[in-house]
């Protein structure tokens, strides 16, 4: 019988895949949904959970009064020798008053941009004289902010910590809320953000999982098929199951204003994506809380579209109505707005490994103070950065029986409901005995064609069931066509490791629902052991687990560079993380050969009371004693 192809071989997901957008029927729906992506970004960008608030030291100088409005330079420390750069415009009456966010997006010039297409000093003056405080600040590796490359940050060991142009530029607009709310003349209660493309894809992040931006406007970003193209729009594993217009929903049921043009990917908003957004707030019953205005025009954040968000903000932010028309403006020469055009960087300021190398302490030290107390909150967050499902709906194929000496043979094809997975599998029965029967699933890098060998034979002998699964790419499919050296490929496709953790994670629900199986058990095999306890840890009901550590130095990034990359991974916690969500159920660890975490571990188990429940050993066992502890 000929098995049907697996989806995941089929051609790679890219920033232009179109998306179907999903319809929400309730409220409690939607926001189950919304916690999901909100946790969803977070995770994926290294900051779940939030990290600790260092001081910013803000620096604000070199005043310039204008007709209605002041100009100056600011820098802060969004963490210890990392600097947030930029222009501060405040209007000349006293506060407290709104103020407004203004990432800049890729203009050639960044926040010197002054053009006909977009101006983003422009419109900050015009926000200032309309009564608001407004701050232009750099996107990493623009003018000022040049302590790294913007389209060079990251490669794949960063990725493995979640660390890239988008994580650090979240990290600085989540800051950069915390500079805006500090300060004496602003309304911390009436924050905005705005942005244009890149500045679009920043805007909508934020707002999405900082609530403290009340009213929203991005500017050309929101599309159902073109996602953004930089790195600082992409993340890994980011979009494996979200997109931008579910994110900019993330808002409701605060005040958003889709803007959008003609001549780029958000041409179709009024009639897709608008739509989509505003079904959601109509959850709330706040469908006037959105609005979409479309601008003829190419890619921009020219003066209609900056009239309309003026106009948006003057209603949300000032409580007043009507057309804001924009008031002539001249920008400043760049020596007297680039923070250091006369005056030197603090000589603390860290190089690129410098920034990469602080922001991995800051994970390790949020992980050792968050391992053996956190099972509640980690096991979903690590499904998600995995992009898993740990409790799917199975369907099932059956490709015939056979029945042999001791057994009964069953050819399967295994998938989730819904989805377009094929994984091979046979499931053994011990012949003989009627009702329920112990069943352990055996994973491994070899695919035995039906053939069980010395474990499943020695488990059938006890009168043991055995699913024997090959996860994604161990039975020799090959998935071509997939280009993993691609910056933005994690962002759209689920890393191989990953799939093979998801196909475990199904296997395990089959047995679960099978009419024959009790209670059931983990083997992992060769490489197939790190999955495994991957796997373990995000399943409930598992009872005895057994794992080949095969020697491996998983406290080194290299290890996790190559078959076991994830996005993300190392930033939660890698293995450590895994052993502490398997905690206290029995778990044989084999093979540790000197290089398992035990103090790591020995911690978990010993908090849970359960230090019995837990077995290391440096060689690698064979099938006899795994049976013995399976049994």
């Amino acid at each position: 019988m000929t098995v049907a192809r697996d989806e995941r071989l089929d051609a790679a997901k890219n920033v232009n895949t179109p998306w179907a957008l999903r319809r929400y029927r309730t409220l409690e729906e939607w926001e189950q949904r919304a916690a999901a992506i909100r946790r969803h970004i977070l995770v994926c960008a290294g900051l779940w959970p939030l990290p600790d608030e260092t001081p910013l030291k803000a620096q604000i100088f070199g005043r310039i009064e204008r007709e209605g409005y002041g100009v100056e330079k600011v820098f802060f420390e969004s963490l210890p020798g990392f600097f947030v750069c930029g222009n501060l415009y405040r209007p000349l009456s006293e506060g407290p008053v709104a103020a407004i966010a203004c990432p800049h997006g890729h203009w050639e010039r960044g926040r010197l941009e002054n053009t006909e297409r977009g101006s983003i000093a422009g419109r900050c003056i015009n926000f200032a004289r309309q009564g608001m405080v407004a701050f232009s600040y750099d996107m990493v590796g623009y003018n000022d902010s040049d302590q790294l490359v913007h389209r060079e940050i990251g490669g794949r060991r960063e990725a493995l910590w979640g660390i890239g142009a988008l994580s650090l530029q979240l990290w600085n607009s989540i800051r950069v809320v915390d500079f805006l709310a500090a300060l004496a003349d602003v309304d911390a209660e009436r924050i905005g953000c705005t942005g244009a493309s890149g500045g679009g894809t920043q805007t909508f992040l934020l707002m999405a999982v900082d609530e403290r931006i009340k009213a929203a406007a991005p500017v050309n970003m929101v599309s159902a098929f073109m996602q953004g193209g930089c790195r600082c729009e992409n993340q890994g594993h980011l979009r494996l199951d979200i997109n931008n217009v579910e994110i900019a929903s993330c808002m409701a049921p605060r005040p958003l204003l889709l803007v959008s043009c003609s001549g780029d990917w958000t041409a179709n908003t009024p009639e897709v994506e608008f739509p989509a957004v505003r079904a959601i707030y109509g959850l709330y019953g706040a469908q006037n809380k959105v609005r979409e205005v479309q601008i003829d025009a190419p890619h921009n954040y020219n003066q209609p579209s900056r009239e309309a968000v003026y106009a948006f903000f003057k209603r949300h932010l000032l409580g007043g109505r009507g057309r804001v028309a924009e008031q002539a403006f001249a920008v400043e020469q760049d020596e007297d707005l680039l923070v250091f055009s006369r005056r030197e960087k603090p000589a603390h300021a860290l190089d690129a490994q410098g920034v990469f190398a602080a922001v991995i302490a800051r994970s390790e030290k949020r992980l050792a103070a968050r391992l053996g107390c956190f099972q509640r909150q980690t096991r979903p967050a690590l499904a998600s950065l995995l992009g898993v499902d740990a409790a799917p709906q199975v369907v099932v194929e059956s490709l015939g029986f056979r029945r042999e000496a001791g057994y009964v043979a069953e050819e399967l094809v295994l998938g989730r409901v819904g989805r377009g997975e094929r994984v091979r599998a046979v499931l053994f029965l011990p012949r003989g005995p009627q009702g329920k029967v112990p069943a352990t699933l055996i994973a491994d890098v070899h695919w035995a064609d039906g053939v069980p060998g010395a474990l499943a034979q020695g488990l059938l002998q006890i009168g043991q069931a055995v699913l024997v699964v090959a996860p994604f790419l161990t039975a020799g499919a090959a998935r071509e066509g997939h280009d993993e050296a691609d910056p933005l490929y994690h962002t759209y496709n689920q890393a191989t490791m990953a799939c093979r953790v998801q196909d475990i994670l199904t296997g395990l629900a089959y047995l679960d629902q099978h009419l024959r199986v009790g209670k059931r058990h983990l083997v992992g095999q060769g490489e197939a052991g790190v999955w495994c306890l991957f796997a373990r840890a995000l399943a409930s009901g598992v009872g005895s687990t057994a794992v080949d550590w095969g020697g491996r130095d998983l406290g080194d990034d290299q290890a996790w560079s190559g078959a076991l990359f994830a996005p993300g991974i190392r930033a939660l916690g890698d293995v450590r993380t895994a052993l502490a969500l398997c905690a206290p159920g029995r778990l044989l660890v084999h093979g540790g050969g000197g290089h398992f975490p035990q103090r790591v571990v020995r911690r978990c188990y010993g908090a849970a009371g359960m230090g019995t429940r837990l077995v290391v050993e440096e060689g690698r066992l064979g099938a006899d004693r795994i049976v013995e502890w399976i049994n």
